[in-house]
């Protein structure tokens, strides 16, 4: 099938797209006039398409239509189990593994989540990065939210309102426990965190919520001495070394650490295919592979090699592709 790329395009390299220097995409002949027009928006930042709404622009008809839904409220996206609509893919698909069980999980301290983005976040608390700064003070948070409630000490802004007396707060917890006067359900001492200004009623509550600020680990493991915040995930840890599984599979018998594992993995046993790709209708056993599946239709390659800027749809094509050309040095884009 003909091609059509610049004169002097050099050849397209093996294993994925050169995003370095000059763009060389190729693009068939059949649909080479919407892709390639479509791709050099890229480069031009023509937005064509524009909401009658808002006046927002757009470089391709499918973000607009996406966008859209903000103003029309629509939910097309259907919770097959439990019914419930939701406005994009990406959090239908967040909400089934409500269902699954199947979630991303931290390695450190066994926490599970419903998307990847919240683990991400949650990992700071074991790393102890703070990238969010206030530049009045220089003092530092793990979260932007943090930094915006941190910033209404400087700004003195009370954006909260009790709507009961008209008193204003700057932080929500604040609102929440001057409402208590209202109801007569006030205890007799509150206690705030000052870092996040959150609020509690004990002491101890308190305290255990610190840790995530200060990165203090009281909870050894005597086998390995990694440390945790909580008692309950040094126990949950603990397995590891044990090699208990209280999870046990009926169909095979293999046993795991968590009730997770045991339900991604009985999908061997009953073929489930809960993720189905609303573009093309392949389903697949576990969101993950659905994820990794979209990127075909979507166009997205997230994997990066830093050595010479070609993009993958997967981490494993990344690695094979340094082995293979780069004497297996690991990426930073990895």
């Amino acid at each position: 099938m003909e091609t059509h790329r610049g004169a002097d395009a050099p050849p397209e390299p093996l294993g994925g797209t050169h995003t370095g220097g000059r763009s060389w995409r190729t693009f068939t002949h059949r649909r080479q006039p919407t892709n390639l027009t479509r791709h050099r928006r890229i480069h031009t930042g023509e937005k064509p398409y524009k909401c009658l709404d808002c006046g927002k622009s757009f470089t391709e008809s499918g973000r607009l239509l996406c966008h859209q839904r903000t103003h029309t409220k629509e939910k097309p996206f259907v919770c097959t189990t439990c019914g419930k609509c939701f406005t994009w893919r990406s959090n239908l698909i967040a909400h089934q593994r409500m269902h699954t069980e199947e979630r991303p999980y931290c390695e450190d301290c066994g926490k599970v989540f419903t998307s990847r983005r919240h683990l991400n976040r949650h990992r700071r608390i074991h790393t102890g990065e703070k990238p969010y700064k206030c530049q009045d003070c220089g003092k530092s948070f793990t979260l932007s939210g943090y930094l915006l409630s941190h910033q209404r000490t400087h700004t003195k802004e009370k954006p909260y309102l009790c709507t009961t007396c008209g008193k204003r707060f700057s932080w929500r917890s604040y609102l929440n426990a001057h409402r208590l006067i209202h109801t007569g359900e006030r205890p007799e001492k509150i206690y705030e965190c000052e870092d996040c200004r959150k609020i509690f009623t004990c002491g101890s509550n308190l305290r255990r919520h610190r840790r995530i600020h200060t990165g203090e680990k009281p909870f050894k493991c005597r086998d390995c001495g990694k440390s945790f915040r909580e008692s309950g995930r040094l126990l949950r840890h603990r397995w590891i070394h044990t090699g208990e599984k209280p999870y046990k599979c009926l169909d095979c018998g293999k046993s795991f650490t968590l009730s997770w594992y045991l339900l991604c993995h009985q999908r061997t046993h009953t073929k489930e295919k809960p993720y189905l790709c609303t573009t093309c209708g392949k389903r697949f056993s576990f969101s993950s592979n659905l994820v990794v599946h979209q990127r075909i239709h979507t166009g997205e390659r997230p994997y990066v090699c830093s050595h010479c800027a070609m993009t993958f749809r997967q981490r494993d094509h990344l690695r094979r592709h340094q082995q293979a050309l780069h004497n297996g040095e690991s990426s930073d884009g990895a």
